[in-house]
């Protein structure tokens, strides 16, 4: 069953970041959500790195959006991690990018994101 464990990476879309910077922030939340994932289920996790480690790059609207789905996945218990940006390049301290969910199951991750659109 190798659809049964993913990670999904939500980028805000109404950030302009160059293509360099969108894709350390996409690195961070990755990393993030994987720490998070192993301290709450190390099968899980181990899973997902034997299986491909699938990963979905999605897109919300704005920065409302990204915590709102945030706060859903916390109360859910499902990992997940928040990037604030350091603020050393191109966006002002503490900007929040992205959102980095799992390594989970996919039926747990899909209730919140299967309406959100690909990146």
């Amino acid at each position: 069953m190798p659809d049964a464990v993913k990670q999904v990476i939500i980028i805000r879309s109404d950030l302009d970041m160059s293509k360099g910077k969108l894709a350390a922030q996409c690195c961070h939340a990755s990393v993030l959500g994987l720490l998070e994932a192993q301290k709450m289920d190390k099968e899980v996790t181990k899973e997902w790195l034997d299986s491909g480690q699938k990963k979905i790059v999605l897109k919300v609207d704005d920065e409302e959006s990204l915590r709102k789905l945030y706060a859903a996945f916390k109360f859910k218990k499902v990992p997940c991690a928040l990037v604030e940006d350091a603020g050393l390049t191109q966006l002002p301290p503490g900007t929040t990018t992205t959102l980095g969910i799992g390594p989970w199951r996919s039926e747990e991750i899909d209730i919140f994101t299967s309406k959100l659109k690909l990146f």
